[in-house]
């Protein structure tokens, strides 16, 4: 633990100087940001991509036939649901703020607690929790194979037969790393466009630096590339249960480390925190400066953050919805009600 306190330490005392640069100087030298713009990268296979969208936006993979994994990451709308919890198989509350799917390839781990290495461990986790897509593998293995369009779509991408749920969490996986979100006004400014942010928003990038934000929210995602502490300088008194990253290792040095969120697209993604408890970017930035920080942002000094924290906004993806393939006479009907 103290080892862990004294890098973030030496992190934020990193930042802080960093951020006492002046704007003209870090705007020449897009390198030494901590911040990366975000590049778009053209998909290894097209066809397992569009598989995979078909299956993202499919609620034949829940058991009631009504939830996909479009439900809780939505595309319109930030990729995420933009409710405090998920709600899930016969309205089932779940037990923690749904991430965004949007740039979740760039991060170190999947889930709040990163009980998944990656997009395609991941994208099996929601299939088979009953307080989700309440399913289990086997039967949304099924539910493929009695649609035919299905059957010869997964033999054209993987050349065999016949599918089975490592193909398919694999096609979910493709597809979600093509939701990237290049282009934001910051990525602007960071590839020379010193027009692209006002003077308001520059100021908020200098407190974010300055403060020792960057710490934890670096890189091309603004985020993601670690597990930081809830409640690093005071407590965060939260009403979920979740015990965060010592859920999966039950190391008690790792009780309320959270995988930190990228803040990429973040006045999309409302609610904040792990929790859904910080309604608003101006609460979020609240809370984060006093139980993280130490610090109490000023009323103006918080505006500047926030109005920097909207220029992380980018081209969001072009999704044509795909035209899912019609059920077959022995694939399962919906029965949401049952």
């Amino acid at each position: 633990m103290k080892l862990r306190l004294r890098t973030l330490a030496l992190a934020m005392a990193a930042a802080g100087a960093a951020g006492a640069m002046g704007v003209a100087a870090v705007a020449s030298t897009t390198s030494a940001e901590p911040i990366q713009p975000i590049v778009r990268t053209p998909p290894a296979d097209r066809q397992m991509v569009e598989l995979g969208k078909k299956l993202f936006f499919d609620p034949r993979l829940s058991r009631s036939g009504f939830i996909s994994c479009n439900s809780c990451h939505n595309l319109s709308m930030g990729g995420t649901d933009n409710v405090r919890s998920s709600i899930g198989h016969h309205w089932a509350q779940g037990p923690i703020n749904a991430p965004t799917v949007l740039n979740a390839s760039f991060n170190v781990a999947q889930f709040w607690d990163g009980r998944a290495a990656d997009l395609k461990a991941q994208a099996g986790g929601p299939i088979a929790n009953p307080g989700e897509m309440g399913f289990s593998h086997e039967m949304a293995v099924d539910v493929l194979r009695s649609i035919p369009q299905y059957v010869d779509e997964f033999t054209r991408v993987y050349k065999k037969a016949p599918l089975d749920i490592e193909q398919v969490t694999q096609a979910i996986a493709e597809f979600e790393k093509t939701l990237v979100t290049p282009n934001s006004r910051f990525d602007q400014w960071l590839q020379g466009d010193t027009k692209a942010l006002s003077a308001q928003e520059l100021a908020g990038y200098q407190l974010f630096k300055g403060s020792g934000c960057v710490a934890c929210h670096n890189g091309a995602a603004v985020g993601g590339g670690s597990f930081q502490k809830m409640g690093l300088v005071s407590p965060f008194k939260s009403s979920s249960s979740s015990l965060g990253r010592y859920e999966v290792t039950k190391q008690e040095a790792d009780k309320y480390y959270f995988k930190v969120p990228t803040l990429r697209n973040i006045e999309l993604t409302y609610p904040y925190f792990h929790d859904g408890s910080a309604a608003t970017l101006h609460d979020a930035v609240d809370v984060m400066g006093q139980v993280q920080l130490g610090r109490r942002f000023t009323a103006d000094e918080n505006d500047k953050i926030v109005a920097f924290l909207k220029t992380l906004t980018g081209d969001q993806p072009a999704i044509v919805l795909p035209v899912l393939p019609p059920s077959g006479d022995k694939t399962p009907r919906p029965q949401p009600f049952n």
